[in-house]
């Protein structure tokens, strides 16, 4: 079957946005291929810094012919009905409609739409314009006196279509004076000459020959391995960076790689200063000496180019840049130094962190009450930690942070370390922005953990109060993030603390009216709770036996939480807990059957002067024990311990259903029987919602 090959050819494409504009290509071009009746067997698009490519293959030559047969209205309806029916068929008149008869209904309109099919070669030279024309680019420009809108100048557009037997014809069309043809163009410096091709299988060899790497994977596996190679050469190491890595494959079509060096007394600066300003600047790769895990004085460089010298003149221009950028970061780093982070803080009172929540120095403020109480309840030094919350955010206004706001923490903690501050002190000033996403590690150190925690407190609970909550897809000050980030703090530390506490304190430090404390801690717990439910449904626990959890009042304890649905999971894996539960389901269904029809919920105890069979008697005491010795578990939290107190429920519940008639005659005994049924609902609820359990 045929193939198609589609290029379209222009200015440089920022390398940001290849992947997405190939990828909209490939999905723009072939629904509109199977909308049209085309359905293809693959199809793969790619990028280059000036190109996106698209190869479908197993393109049927034409759609196949369709016969309709559309049902219109009844002969001798309105006249607006008939009309409406003609023109949804595409018919002019009444006439070219047929009239079939039903028994039962009567004739009515029938309409036979016959498509003869088209050909492939039509088809996508008529859908192909409007695709260019209205390509979703994130930013566009026109250019000359055209009025089409492109992320570059457009140039040449590829277009060819035909078998492997045979030589491909040209989808014939033109967008803004652009007529699409076979003529393309090579490397932009290397060989820019123009060139035909006829289908993929010879238009990507042709690009090689013409110094074009066309797939992106390749050319970045063509860098990464280059610069293990020049790197293992020089006895160091290739610091990876997945993004440097994606970003220079869009920037060049023919990667060459190379190394240079910079002075050795540059590596005085941190080394995350060093990588940053090499990578943000040009985008070069840096290496490290694997004995020591110390950052080289030297790096990687992509060059787009072949030079006739071996690239002695790249690599000495890249030098001098970096030389500079390197001696900048040097002046921050020096300059830093020399003021103490303390001496930072009356600066903070002049930066906005939020128009209702005040300046960064009041949130320091809150921070260090914050921690200071956190510490005492995690056993940390409760000084060291108000000394870290004070400090936390001292960076921000430092010459470095200024330059790289990425740096923000990490530049705090080297400071720190310089200027003598203790250990856990400095540690806390970088970690207590962690973890900053799924894959982020959470502070260990208790300093850290506690300012950590205020940190994430006092950002949760300042937007609570003043109703700038997430909404749908939109969370513009991640406080979803913070949310996950206390729940990962407490579970990875095993800390037990109660979050409503702590969310009060919080919201007594915010200068804003705060209207209903309670209503806000209850409405911040609840978003706690779905991030834990999304939290743990990532490692696997049912969301039903977490959502029977949380219905207990009072769970703000998020260690003992996970705790409860650990031990309810397993307990429900066995047959006593599958069984018991069956055995609840039924007493639940009963009671609200019940409770509908007497318009009343069922309340009391059961007397034991009602009961008439011993199943009943046994059912009576075996809660009674259940129900102590559960509740004396969970007070021990020993929550496995609840749950085998409840496990000997199950067989006096099956005894009851087996023997027991529930609705019986007597009133009196009926209401004795629903209570016994009320007992159980209430017995288990003791450690969970059972209603919440799914099964």
């Amino acid at each position: 079957m045929p193939d198609l090959l589609l290029e379209l050819f222009s200015e440089e494409i920022p390398a940001r946005m290849q992947r997405r504009a190939a990828d909209d290509l490939k999905s723009l071009v072939t629904n509109a291929l199977v909308e049209a009746g085309l359905p293809y067997e693959g199809a793969k698009a790619f990028a280059t810094p000036r190109r996106l490519a698209l190869h479908v293959a197993g393109v049927p030559v034409a759609s196949a012919a369709t016969r309709e047969e559309r049902k219109g209205p009844r002969v001798g309806a309105p006249e607006k009905a008939v009309e409406g029916f003609l023109r949804g068929a595409g018919l002019s008149s009444v006439d070219e409609a047929q009239i079939q008869s039903d028994p039962k209904k009567g004739d009515f309109y029938v309409a036979v739409i016959e498509n003869p099919g088209r050909t492939a070669i039509d088809i996508i030279a008529d859908f192909m314009p409007g695709i260019i024309r209205n390509f979703p680019w994130p930013k566009s420009m026109r250019w000359g006196t055209g009025q089409m809108r492109w992320v570059r100048p457009l140039h040449s557009i590829v277009a060819t279509f035909g078998p492997e037997t045979e030589e491909p014809d040209v989808v014939p069309f033109e967008v803004d004076g652009v007529a699409s043809g076979k003529t393309t163009r090579g490397h932009r410096f290397l060989a820019d000459e123009a060139f035909d091709v006829r289908r993929f299988d010879d238009y990507a060899p042709a690009l090689e020959k013409h110094k074009v790497v066309l797939d992106a994977d390749r050319r970045k596996d063509i860098i990464v391995h280059d610069a293990r190679d020049r790197a293992f050469a020089l006895g160091l190491e290739l610091v990876e960076d997945e993004g440097l890595l994606e970003e220079v494959a869009g920037l060049v079509e023919w990667p060459v790689v190379l190394t240079g060096t910079f002075e050795e007394d540059f590596l005085e600066i941190p080394d995350e200063c060093i990588r940053l300003t090499i990578r943000a600047n040009q985008k070069c790769f840096v290496l490290k000496d694997p004995k020591t895990g110390n950052l080289a004085n030297r790096f990687v460089l992509t060059s787009n180019i072949e030079a006739a010298d071996g690239g002695k003149e790249i690599v000495a221009g890249n030098e001098k840049v970096i030389r500079a950028r390197l001696s900048d970061a040097r002046f921050f780093w020096e300059t830093d130094l020399k003021t103490k982070l303390a001496d930072n803080l009356p600066k903070l009172d002049g930066i906005v962190f939020h128009e209702k929540l005040g300046s960064q120095g009041e949130r320091v403020k809150r921070l260090e009450t914050l921690a200071n109480g956190i510490a005492s309840l995690i056993g940390a030094d409760a000084a060291k930690a108000k000394r870290a919350a004070t400090l936390a955010k001292a960076d921000l206004v430092s010459a470095m942070v200024y330059e790289f706001p990425e740096l923000q923490g990490l530049m705090g903690r080297y400071y720190a370390a310089a200027q003598g501050e203790d250990a856990s002190v400095a540690t806390a000033i970088e970690d207590h922005y962690r973890p900053q996403g799924p894959s982020d590690t959470v502070p260990a150190d208790p300093v850290a953990i506690a300012v950590a925690l205020a940190d994430k407190l006092d950002l949760l609970a300042g937007f609570w109060a003043i109703d700038e909550k997430p909404t749908g897809s939109k969370d513009p000050y991640a406080l979803r993030r913070a949310a996950l980030g206390v729940i990962r703090i407490v579970l990875e530390n095993n800390l037990r603390l109660r979050l409503s506490d702590l969310i009060r304190s919080a919201l007594g430090l915010v200068k804003t009216d705060v209207a209903k404390p309670d209503t806000i801690v209850e409405d911040l717990l609840s978003f706690l709770a779905d991030r834990l439910n999304v939290h743990l449904k990532d490692e696997g626990a049912r969301h039903d036996l977490i959502d029977a959890v949380f219905a207990m009042e009072g769970q703000d304890d998020l260690l003992m939480v996970v705790r409860r649905v650990e031990a309810l999971g397993k307990f429900l894996e066995t047959e006593d807990g599958a069984n018991l539960l069956a055995g609840y389901k039924r007493a639940v269904n009963i009671l609200k059957a019940e409770e509908k029809k007497d318009g009343e919920a069922v309340t009391g105890r059961p007397h034991p002067d009602h009961f008439k069979d011993q199943a009943e008697v046994d059912l009576a005491a075996a809660i009674d024990t259940a129900r102590a010795d559960a509740e004396d578990a969970v007070e021990r939290e020993d929550f496995e311990g609840a749950m085998e107190a409840l496990s000997k429920l199950r067989a006096p519940v099956d005894r009851f259903f087996e023997d027991i008639l529930v609705n019986a005659e007597e009133a009196e005994i009926r209401l004795n029987r629903l209570r016994l049924l009320s007992e159980i609902r209430d017995a288990t609820h003791v450690v969970a919602d059972f209603s919440k359990v799914a099964g």
